[in-house]
This record gives C-alpha cells, sequence and structure tokens, in this order.
C-alpha cells in the first residue's frame, strides 16, 4: 500500500512539473520592491504661481524689506465691477485657455485709504508736491520689483511663461511698459534711468530687499534722481475669470493705471506725505487730460521702498487680464500727462 501511494505521488509531481514546463501552469514572480520616488524639485519661481487673486479678501504676497521686518506686495486692492461681456483671449497659452477676461472700468474719490489716519485730500492738494527736480544728470528712476509680471497675450504679444501671467521675457513683462514710460518722458528732455532686471526671479521671497538695495546703489551713485517709480501690473479676480481694467482715452481702449502709496504704520517713513501729496498731484494732472485714465490712489500700511526717497510711486499699469499694447498706450498717454508737470519742477 504504501509502495502503490508513493508511485502515485511520484507521478503527479511528475505531471505538475510537464505542465509548468508547458505553460499550463503560471510560474509567479516575486515582485520587485518600488523604486523610491524621486525628491521635488526646491527651486521655488512664485509663491503660489503668481495667479490672479480675489480682490480685497486682504491676503497679501509676503516680500522682505531692506530691514529685518517684512512688507507686503500690492496686489489686488479694489473691487471691480464688472463689465457685461467677456474678452475672447486668442493665442493663449494652454494654462490660460479656459480663462475668462471681464473688462471694467474703476471710478471712486481720488483716494482710497486703507489705513487708520485720517488724510485730508483737498489740503495736500493745495501743498502739492515738494519734489525738485536737477537740471543736469538723472532725474528720474525707473524700476521693478516684480519684473516679471506680464499680460494677457494678444496677437503677436506671446510669450514663454514662467507661471501664470509671468515672463522672463522682459519685451513682454511690465519691464517693456517701463521701456515705454522712460521714452516718452525722455523725449520731453527728461533724463530717465531705466533698471531692467528681474528682482522676483528665480526667487520672488526678498523681492523689495533686493529692490530696494539696487534704489540705494542708483541714489549714492546718481544723487540727482529726485523720482523713483516702481513699475508693476495688478491682478484682479478669482477662479478662472480675470479682470482687465480699461478706459477710452485719446480715442483708444487702453489700460487703467493706479498708484499705491505707502505710510508709516508698520515702519519708519517720515515723508509718506510729501509722496502722497506727489501722487495726489500727478492723478489730478492726469484726470483733467484723461478722466478715467487713473484709478484712484491707494494709501497703505506698507512701504514699499518709498521711504527711500519723497519722491518714491508705485505704479500698476493694468492688470493681468489687460494686453501689453493696452497697457503701453496708458503709459505713454501717462506720461504725455505729466511731463510738463514734472519739466516745471526742474531747477
Amino acid at each position: 500500500m504504501g509502495n502503490k501511494l508513493f508511485s502515485a505521488l511520484l507521478l503527479l509531481c511528475c505531471f505538475g512539473a510537464l505542465a509548468i514546463l508547458s505553460g499550463a501552469i503560471p510560474v509567479l514572480a516575486q515582485e520587485e520592491p518600488q523604486a523610491a520616488a524621486e525628491a521635488e524639485e526646491t527651486t521655488i519661481q512664485e509663491e503660489a504661481a503668481a495667479a490672479p487673486t480675489p480682490a480685497c479678501t486682504g491676503e497679501t504676497e509676503a516680500a522682505a524689506e531692506p530691514t529685518p521686518e517684512a512688507e507686503a506686495t500690492p496686489e489686488a486692492t479694489c473691487t471691480p465691477t464688472p463689465g457685461p461681456t467677456a474678452t475672447a483671449i486668442p493665442d493663449m497659452p494652454a494654462w490660460s485657455l479656459e480663462t475668462t477676461v471681464l473688462s471694467t472700468t474703476i471710478t471712486g474719490d481720488m483716494l482710497d485709504n486703507d489705513t487708520a489716519y485720517e488724510v485730508d485730500v483737498s489740503a495736500l492738494l493745495e501743498e502739492g508736491p515738494s519734489l525738485t527736480l536737477p537740471a543736469e544728470g538723472y532725474q528720474i528712476l525707473i524700476i521693478h520689483t516684480h519684473g516679471t509680471e506680464a499680460y494677457t497675450p494678444e496677437g503677436s504679444d506671446v510669450y514663454q511663461a514662467t507661471a501664470e501671467y509671468r515672463t522672463t521675457d522682459i519685451n513682454y513683462s511690465v519691464v517693456r511698459v517701463g521701456q515705454a514710460l522712460a521714452d516718452t518722458l525722455s523725449a520731453y528732455g527728461l533724463q530717465v534711468l531705466h533698471d531692467t532686471e528681474l528682482y522676483d526671479y528665480p526667487s520672488y521671497n526678498g523681492s523689495y530687499a533686493r529692490s530696494g538695495a539696487a534704489i540705494e546703489a542708483y541714489l549714492a551713485e546718481n544723487p540727482g534722481i529726485a523720482l523713483v517709480i516702481d513699475l508693476h501690473r495688478d491682478a484682479l479676480g478669482e477662479g478662472d475669470t480675470i479682470y482687465k481694467t480699461v478706459t477710452q482715452a485719446a480715442g483708444e481702449t487702453v489700460a487703467q493705471i493706479m498708484l499705491v502709496m505707502g505710510s508709516d504704520v508698520n515702519l519708519s517713513h517720515p515723508d509718506w506725505r510729501k509722496n502722497l501729496a506727489l501722487a495726489l498731484t500727478l492723478q489730478q494732472t492726469v484726470s483733467l487730460r484723461y478722466e478715467t485714465l487713473m484709478r484712484p490712489t491707494v494709501l497703505c500700511d506698507y512701504r514699499y521702498n518709498q521711504q527711500l526717497t519723497p519722491g518714491s510711486l508705485l505704479m500698476e499699469v493694468g492688470t493681468a487680464g489687460n494686453t501689453l499694447q493696452e497697457a503701453i498706450t496708458a503709459v505713454q498717454l501717462f506720461a504725455d500727462a505729466i511731463a510738463p508737470t514734472l519739466l516745471g519742477m526742474v531747477e
């Protein structure tokens, strides 16, 4: 009995071996341990990819000043009144194909005061700016703390994006708008120095510290510089909808411009009222010629490097929804309007 059972088992094993060799029974291979995923890149190009943010949420982008304390950079500061229709966006990069752009014109009082200070706009306008420009040498510095800020591509103004509405190609960013401002002011005989350096790339954090150090260096080399313009573009929107601020001026549809002014709420800024008087004076000058080219000037708790000179302005030319050409035309009209006033300050 035992021999018969052994023979039967041996015969069964032989049949099993033949089945495996013939492929009738698959052999299950042991899986190799899965390789660990590669680490993500640690180089940060932008906080939150610089996407347009909702207006009036109180959220700001953190940015360091040339001091240990941190300040914030303005993004959206006013709630726009949406226009009735959406604007089609041709030739958009893949990351913006689903974006809806709505046109709006922002108007209101001359000053949107976001601080707790009481400000007498009429008194500041009557007082006027204390700014004087030298007769020789550079008089005006144009700089871009956030030089990668760009606009909605249109026609041939299509760029390689580093993030949404950001590019390092200065031919399509706010740096190009700054060049248009410099060229127009220079055509009136004003001496303009334009810094085209990108202070927000590859690292966005510390942009104001870097641009502030540059401003100090320029002032040391060119003590005659009396007016410093930090030129940006705004961002207004929520989700897949962004706004473009537009107006009709000189027979064209152009972007609106906003001045953002700092105060001493958080840090020392003894000349902030002088800066504000200058901003309001220039705003009024432009508005007399182009009624709605200027949005209300915004007074904020932060300094934005404006403590470095009593002739400092932060300009927001259009928004991410505007086109580059709308921004360029707007800044040219702005320069045409203020140039006679600035020439009157030359001594």
